[in-house]
């Protein structure tokens, strides 16, 4: 308490870069998160765009294949530990305690701490382009002996992600001991927002994997360096054992990049349809369902192993039962709409699109799911194109979508709703116009990861490439938006929304009461 006093009676607050530095005020530290992913963002998307610029024809044009490679690998990286995760954290420092009613986080000088080891992580991680021997080229997977094969950048990458999973188990036990100490009176679990539930979960998965994800890449680091056998098998080690780890980590972690989405979107879904999300509890029980299942389906990334038959139908039955509780989520999304007075504004545009799309990343997973099918679609682009689905129309619209939800609370001032509406129609079309082809090549036989294909794939990877630097060009009016939106502009009102007093609904879910068979009254 006396630092308390101490801090409003003598200290004045630093200003300036300082500020920034030192703060360990939750909004602060929310925008810190925010603005560096979206740095990270056009970085990712830079490779991406060095990838599909190389498949743009058949042939090998611009890079060599070990620095195609190695953008292939950087990519994922950067899209993952330095976009989506670090954009949703970011998210979780901004609105958490306002939505519980808590006065800031929990730690907030631990708070502070899992901010600024990012950039010195990813300073790190990007830095392994300039060494010798390139950066890594073994895939974000990281599989030996393939990734063992890197030059000296190996012990860097592996040093970075190390501090990436620091950062985020911080970042998470800080999450979790916010919600469960910080919630104002009368504020029960069940009557949490939403977004605050899905983090609450995702907080949990994120401190039961970072742990796996660093042991393995440790044991990588002593195989390489310490004449340690773990994944050689001249030494009695099992390079598949690699793989089961990695996945052990790997497919609660593509959770962890979703589920935070299923938040914000029922946050919106609720506002714009001017009705109460229908089926509130069965969204908790559906996240939290989503989370267990997603620790025991990690093998359907290795059919193609050699796994016993049994294994194989226990991942393939295991898999597809995780479409039941998501399909939950889809369907309740569908009936708040139902019979709403709904209105498209940019926000609600985001996340309809974000339904949409994630379901068709959802089916192709299911196709996926299917073991005999899996070993003709293993390591095709059909299952880019399926990933990307969740990822990009999923994880990353999301995100969008909340900036636009939020921006007017975090600055004050409305966007320009023209603007907006232009980037998710450009952004919805080269999604779709990047990634639907994907589909096609990839069941027609078409292999990841490699710098050049055979002719019959000519046209749809052209195709593909447009609709890359189409939608990468389209982030821009993203970034001119939220930097004319922070200067100023027409200010924004106590209800946001025009004519939506439905924002009553994203505060008190679940909402007072459920009357879904009258319509919804506008004042």
């Amino acid at each position: 308490m006396s630092s308390v006093v101490k801090d409003t009676h003598h200290e004045e607050h630093p200003s300036g870069i300082m500020r920034w530095i030192t703060t360990t005020n939750h909004k602060d530290i929310g925008t810190l998160y925010l603005w560096f992913a979206m740095i990270m963002f056009f970085i990712g998307g830079l490779m991406a765009l060095v990838i599909r610029s190389e498949l743009f024809q058949p042939g090998l044009q611009f890079v060599d294949p070990q620095f195609f490679n190695s953008m292939t690998t950087m990519h994922a990286l950067v899209m993952i530990f330095g976009v989506v995760m670090p954009a949703f954290t970011g998210l979780a420092n901004w609105m958490i305690p306002i939505m519980i009613g808590g006065p800031d986080m929990a730690l907030p000088r631990m708070n502070n701490w899992s901010f600024w080891i990012m950039p010195f992580a990813f300073s790190m991680l990007l830095s392994t382009l300039w060494m010798d021997g390139g950066a890594p080229a073994g895939g974000w997977t990281l599989y030996p002996p393939l990734s063992l094969q890197t030059g000296d950048a190996f012990p860097f990458l592996i040093f970075a992600i190390h501090f990436m999973g620091l950062s985020s188990i911080m970042g998470a036990i800080n999450i979790v001991a916010t919600i469960l100490n910080m919630r104002a009176p009368g504020m029960t679990l069940m009557k949490m927002p939403l977004f605050v539930w899905t983090w609450l979960i995702t907080a949990f998965l994120l401190i039961a994997v970072m742990p796996v994800l660093a042991g393995g890449v440790t044991m990588l680091l002593t195989d390489k360096f310490f004449g340690t056998s773990f994944f050689n098998a001249a030494g009695g080690g099992d390079p598949v054992m690699f793989q089961h780890i990695f996945w052990f980590f790997g497919h609660p972690e593509v959770y962890i990049l979703i589920l935070p989405s299923f938040g914000v979107v029922s946050a919106i879904i609720p506002t714009f349809a001017r009705k109460p999300l229908f089926g509130y509890s069965s969204m908790v029980y559906a996240t939290a369902s989503i989370a267990f299942l997603s620790f025991i389906v990690w093998a359907h990334h290795m059919f193609t192993v050699g796994m016993p038959l049994a294994g194989e139908v226990f991942f393939m039955f295991a898999t597809m039962l995780i479409a039941v509780p998501t399909g939950v989520k889809v369907f309740n999304w569908v009936t708040t709409m139902w019979k709403g007075a709904m209105t498209f504004e940019t926000p609600m545009l985001f996340a309809i699109g974000f339904i949409i799309m994630f379901t068709i990343g959802g089916f192709s997973g299911l196709m996926l799911a299917i073991t005999p099918a899996d070993f003709q679609y293993h390591d095709t682009y059909f299952v880019v194109a399926h990933f990307h689905y969740v990822l990009v129309p999923g994880s990353i619209f999301a995100i969008m979508a909340a900036c636009y939800f939020w921006l007017p609370k975090w600055t004050g001032n409305m966007y320009s709703e023209t603007l907006g509406k232009a980037h998710f129609w450009l952004s919805t079309f080269f999604v779709n116009l990047t990634f639907f082809p994907m589909h096609f090549v990839g069941l027609a036989g078409m292999p990841r990861r490699i710098p050049d294909y055979s002719l019959q794939f000519a046209d749809y990877n052209m195709i593909a490439s447009i609709g890359a630097f189409g939608f990468g060009f389209a982030q821009l009016i993203f970034l001119y938006l939220i930097i004319k939106t922070i200067k100023g502009g027409v200010k924004a009102t106590d209800k946001v929304w025009e004519g939506a007093e439905g924002l009553e609904w994203t505060l008190s879910s679940p909402p007072p009461y459920h009357s879904f068979n009258t319509p919804p009254v506008i004042k």
